[in-house]
């Protein structure tokens, strides 16, 4: 890469269970007002806009249009949008930049999964032939990756519990967070996963700007760069795949340059326990490595945000100084199907 990108501002929303009082765009407006404030920019100073959401949660056709009245699209943007997690719509705003055809970008993702039955509406995503006719919920899904886990002898249940203890209890610190704190283990949802080892459903968005080379420096005192970013995808048929291991989270990290030198964090987005197990063999990570210290997945999970937020947290560490060289993770798709990895660092002290 002969430019080079930052992450200089991240704001994300309260993540509730429900926001029945509040549409997309007005649940939206605040995070958008709170992640330009951080860097003194108006809609107009920007160079390109790149949103992820999914009109599957909204139920409506082209929904993300309407989130639009949010950013200003008058006078017209640059402008594009991805069905996927905002991380995705991340990537390719980091690729626009790259190009030169921009300096700075505004990236935002969000997700109301309170309206409806996320389980049912996740299924959409698989086989539409194999898969999918069968109703198979991402919980029983990632029930079975969770019993392929045990069954080769990587976690048991109670190791699993102690992720999610551990992740809420990070979460404490997160005013963010929808869980925070000692949360019950509480009973089985569909084995060997319970109710701990899932994800809370509920609302929220997030934001981040980018930024080029010196003009990064000018809106950030202490700029998160992206030094590597990379993400490949796993055969669509999960019965092609070895649910204990992830060969595209590995080889995205490697692409984005993850093992090259040790990071001291690493966010990932993993929306059951069972799956960190998974990322932290994938991506060897130590326990030297502080993982998901904003809680993750398992503290706040807004569909099509999650991943982003992922991203967002790490610079945040980064431009705080509580950490030099991190790994952020997003996934979609049923058992970490699709994988993301960035890696970030911040200047030498």
């Amino acid at each position: 890469m002969t430019r080079q990108i930052a992450v200089v501002a991240f704001a994300q929303s309260d993540h509730r269970r429900t926001t029945d009082e509040l549409s997309e765009v007005e649940m939206l407006m605040p995070v958008l007002h709170e992640v330009l404030a951080r860097t003194g920019l108006r809609t107009s100073d920007i160079g390109f806009t790149c949103s992820g959401s999914s009109d599957y949660l909204a139920g409506r056709a082209f929904s993300f249009t309407m989130t639009l009245d949010g950013v200003g699209a008058w006078p017209p943007i640059s402008e594009s949008h991805v069905e996927m997690d905002g991380a995705f719509a991340l990537y390719e705003a980091w690729s626009k930049l790259l190009t030169g055809d921009a300096d700075t970008a505004l990236v935002y993702a969000y997700g109301k999964s309170s309206p409806g039955s996320l389980r049912d509406v996740l299924t959409r995503q698989l086989d539409p032939y194999y898969l999918a006719p069968l109703w198979p919920d991402s919980v029983a899904l990632a029930a079975l990756q969770a019993q392929a886990l045990i069954d080769a002898g990587d976690t048991d249940e109670s190791a699993l519990a102690a992720i999610g203890a551990r992740s809420r209890a990070a979460a404490t610190a997160n005013p963010h967070a929808q869980l925070r704190g000692p949360v019950p283990q509480g009973d089985h949802l569909v084995r060997p996963l319970r109710t701990g080892d899932c994800p809370p459903i509920g609302d929220g968005a997030a934001a981040v700007i980018l930024a080029a080379g010196d003009r990064a420096r000018q809106l950030c005192a202490r700029p998160a760069w992206i030094r590597g970013l990379d993400h490949r995808i796993e055969p669509h048929s999960l019965g092609a795949r070895d649910l204990t291991d992830s060969p595209s989270a590995r080889l995205a990290a490697e692409r984005a340059g993850a093992f090259e030198r040790p990071v001291d964090t690493a966010e990932l987005h993993a929306p059951f326990s069972s799956q960190e197990v998974v990322l932290r063999k994938a991506l060897r990570l130590g326990e030297e490595v502080v993982v998901n210290p904003s809680g993750g997945a398992l503290a706040a999970n807004p569909v099509m945000a999650a991943g982003l937020i992922r991203i967002g947290e790490a610079a945040a560490r980064i431009h705080g100084g509580a950490c030099d060289r991190a790994l952020a993770h997003a996934t979609s798709g049923p058992c970490l199907q699709q994988n993301l990895v960035a890696v970030l660092e911040g200047d030498p002290r």
